[in-house]
């Protein structure tokens, strides 16, 4: 994963750090599962691994790609166990039932995951890193290797794009 510039605050606690980037890890956890719940365990997993290692964290390295690392990690590990322990069976009475959402929400969602594969990748990328993870422009720039100028351009089209995509009316 790429490093990018540090913006901790020494002053505070490493631990109070690490709380204040729980929406952050939320948001990438969602990104590994479309399950809430999943998403939930995969974060507690992620801060379990973190506090308990947090003697190996390098000061003036970044925190969140530290535990964004730790969090894809996790997930991997979750994946490989999962997939050797399925369940044999297909009629196994541990399967969820399937039923069909009838929420507006999961349709919506279905829309936006298919609206978001349609954009241009630099624009896809710019608007999960900035409106999806959180990154600033600064951090985003430095991930991308382009000005902070671009990105805030990107941006700028990628939600036009996505809104065109979502509601079929031009955005002015």
């Amino acid at each position: 994963m790429p490093s990018f510039p540090t913006l901790e605050d020494n002053t505070r606690p490493l631990e109070t750090q690490v709380v204040d980037l729980i929406p952050a890890l939320r948001a990438f956890a969602r990104t590994f599962s479309r399950s809430s719940f999943e998403a939930d365990d995969l974060l507690q997993e992620t801060l379990f691994r973190a506090l308990r290692g947090i003697d190996s964290f390098e000061p003036g390295t970044n925190l969140k790609s530290w535990l964004f690392t730790i969090m894809h990690n996790a997930f991997r590990t979750q994946y490989k166990l999962r997939k050797r322990e399925a369940p044999g069976a297909i009629n196994c009475a541990d399967l969820p039932i399937p039923m069909p959402a009838p929420q507006d929400w999961c349709v919506l969602n279905g829309e936006l995951r298919n609206a978001l594969d349609t954009l241009a990748p630099d624009h896809r990328d710019v608007l999960v890193l900035v409106a999806g993870y959180g990154l600033s422009y600064k951090e985003a720039a430095s991930i991308c290797d382009c000005a902070v100028g671009t990105i805030k351009s990107r941006l700028s089209r990628a939600r036009d794009e996505l809104a065109y995509r979502m509601n079929g009316v031009p955005v002015d």
